[in-house]
């Protein structure tokens, strides 16, 4: 091994066996998908479980309204990756000319013009439809348990709550009934229910009852009362009521009813890349997932030495490859004709690696495609609306790139910061689970957080707020279009080895999701980590690009790194000319992963300490 090795004592063991494994982001979510694969599920019956309790475990990350990706193999095709498209289409009114209108110059963080039609609950469902093997009732029940009897509040949950209670009070009263109920904020390890959507998910139920015999007509009718039934009706008509969005001013929604039907989730062949022998498999380019693969082909031409994430030399090469592949990420990316062979190409990867010298790049550099034109977007160090600055409100743009007020370490945890209007952007949550047949699937809900728009009382969540990743610019393969994905930033990853599904990954951190996996990618295929020594280990990520989340502001040149990385690499670092932010020493990341080796048949599972909340379970 020509990397640094590994601290000798990782926070927990990488966890090893042949029956199953699972790890996410809350342990709920994790004990509720071990729990399937003990009864006999499969590894898609047991992620569909977990997904559905993490909109009630981490509600301030993800919710029924938002969103998710997913990259998974089969037992039956173990070498052949496959997507899980769960990411919703603009409005048919959501049009760039609309929002300027409206006197705004971003789309919102926050508020219901922020809103893609909600995609997750039907790709979970579709999901459980073609490779699961329980009933709706069976997989939904845990979720149903836990909403209508409760489960106990996380602290950061609560503290999300207290920071945005003044904007919920004031402006958002149905989220204020919710989660502030006669005015008291929730305390942590209380224990708090949502019976509006404990009913939703007894009528869903109830709607597949009364569907034909087949398992599958069963599902899919629950899929028709979600797109088109009460939930629909629920969505449209509390939006078209004016409320309070990060701009600062007031708008309604333009989602219908006819927006929501004409939505259903898909399975999409992955793209792919080839590193030292391995196939890493992600979304295509309408996702922020090509970006993993066009930083690792370029880092394919560089010597072992230079990709240790350990040591200066190879946090600066990292660094570098990272600035270079999002530019091309906020340059040709989104739902259109992406000329993904081309961006993914050795001989292009080849003329961008010429670019990466001894010294850290303080520019944008996208790369020329010939016959394409390259949007440049808007490159803000700082923005604060009208709306706000009137107010005198002072904003610091530090960690990741997300807007705080006084509180770099909250920023730099890939956790929710808030704005001096109240606005507060959440993150995401994840799930990776293999079973004993060999099935694997690596997932990321997101989207939906409890303060990205006004609770709607009826069902008890909120629509998310996916369109913030799209420009009101012209000329950008992302902006705001009718019927058009956003560019997500949610990104699992399926890694192969030998024509054989081997590794699922990932991790919550919008714009760093790609960046943190690399890392857990370089120590473990190059370095010889263990699962948990890769989680554990010191973790960096550039802030160099414009970032996708409200308000879009970028740092040149800007470096997040752990205090663990070292004072001596630090400072050569920052003597190359990256500008660090320090984050605290155990503060970046919130990876989990798991493995199956194919010859012997060792299953391994692997979670993030950060936060003490991630856990991996199985035997």
């Amino acid at each position: 091994m020509t990397f640094t090795p590994p601290n000798p004592f990782t926070t927990r063991p990488t966890l090893q066996g042949t029956f199953g494994m699972t790890a996410s982001t809350h342990w709920i979510a994790t004990a509720t998908a071990q729990a399937v694969l003990e009864r006999g599920g499969n590894a898609f019956d047991a992620a569909v479980a977990g997904a559905f309790v993490l909109h009630i475990v981490e509600p301030h990350l993800n919710g029924p309204g938002g969103d998710m990706t997913g990259v998974f193999a089969t037992a039956e095709q173990p070498g052949v990756p496959i997507v899980l498209m769960g990411q919703g289409p603009a409005p048919a009114a959501a049009t760039r000319e609309h929002y300027l209108a409206e006197g705004l110059e971003l789309v919102p963080g926050s508020g219901a013009l922020a809103a893609a039609v909600p995609a997750a609950v039907d790709a979970w469902l579709l999901l459980l439809r073609d490779h699961g093997s329980w009933q709706l009732d069976e997989v939904l029940d845990f979720a149903l348990g836990y909403a209508r009897n409760g489960h106990p509040i996380l602290a950061r949950v609560c503290d999300t709550i207290a920071a945005v209670s003044d904007l919920f009070i004031e402006h958002w009263p149905t989220s204020a009934a919710q989660w502030i109920p006669g005015g008291r904020l929730p305390v942590a390890g209380e224990i708090v229910t949502n019976e509006p959507w404990a009913r939703v998910l007894e009528r869903l139920i109830f709607a597949a009852a009364d569907a034909a015999e087949t398992r599958e007509a069963r599902i899919d009718a629950a899929r028709s009362e979600w797109r088109e039934g009460f939930v629909a009706r629920a969505l449209v008509e509390f939006g078209t009521t004016a409320h309070r969005h990060s701009s600062g001013t007031d708008h309604r929604g333009v989602m219908t009813l006819a927006d929501l039907a004409g939505f259903q989730a898909s399975f999409e062949p992955a793209a792919t890349a080839v590193f030292r022998g391995h196939t890493i498999a992600k979304t295509g380019a309408w996702g922020q997932g090509p970006v993993l693969l066009q930083i690792l082909t370029i880092l394919e031409g560089f010597d072992d030495e230079h990709l240790d994430p350990s040591t200066a030399l190879g946090v600066h090469t990292i660094l570098e490859a990272e600035k270079l592949a999002l530019a091309d990420r906020d340059t040709y990316y989104g739902d259109a004709d992406v000329p993904l062979d081309y961006l993914l190409s050795f001989a292009y990867a080849d003329s961008r690696r010429q670019l990466i010298s001894e010294h850290a790049s303080h520019e944008f550099r996208p790369g020329t495609v010939p016959g394409v034109t390259a949007f440049v977007p808007p490159m803000r160090t700082a923005y604060l609306p009208p709306a706000l600055a009137v107010l005198g409100a002072e904003v610091q743009f530090v960690g990741v790139g997300e807007p705080t007020v006084a509180a770099p370490a909250a920023a730099s945890a890939a956790e929710p910061v808030v704005m001096p209007s109240g606005e507060m952007r959440g993150d995401t949550c994840h799930i990776d689970v293999v079973d004993r047949w060999g099935n694997m699937v690596s997932a990321t809900p997101s989207g939906g957080w409890l303060q990205s728009s006004p609770t709607i009382p009826e069902v008890g969540f909120c629509l998310g707020s996916r369109l913030q990743m799209t420009w009101l610019e012209e000329g950008s393969p992302s902006t705001l279009t009718p019927g058009k994905r956003p560019r997500t930033t949610l990104t699992p990853t399926l890694v192969l080895k030998d024509g054989v599904a081997v590794t699922a990954l990932g991790s919550p951190g919008g714009d760093q999701q790609d960046q943190w996996q690399l890392l857990y990618l370089l120590r473990t295929i190059i370095g010889g980590y263990t699962p948990q020594e890769a989680i554990d280990a010191p973790a960096f990520h550039t802030t160099s690009f414009p970032g996708s989340f409200w308000p879009r502001t970028w740092t040149p040149g800007g470096a997040v790194v752990e205090d663990r990385l070292g004072e001596d690499v630090i400072a050569e670092l920052e003597q190359r000319g990256h500008v660090i932010t320090r984050s605290g020493d155990w503060s970046l990341g919130r990876l989990s992963s798991v493995t199956k080796d194919p010859t012997t048949g060792l299953l391994q599972a692997a979670a993030n300490p950060r936060g003490a909340q991630g856990y991996a379970a199985g035997r």
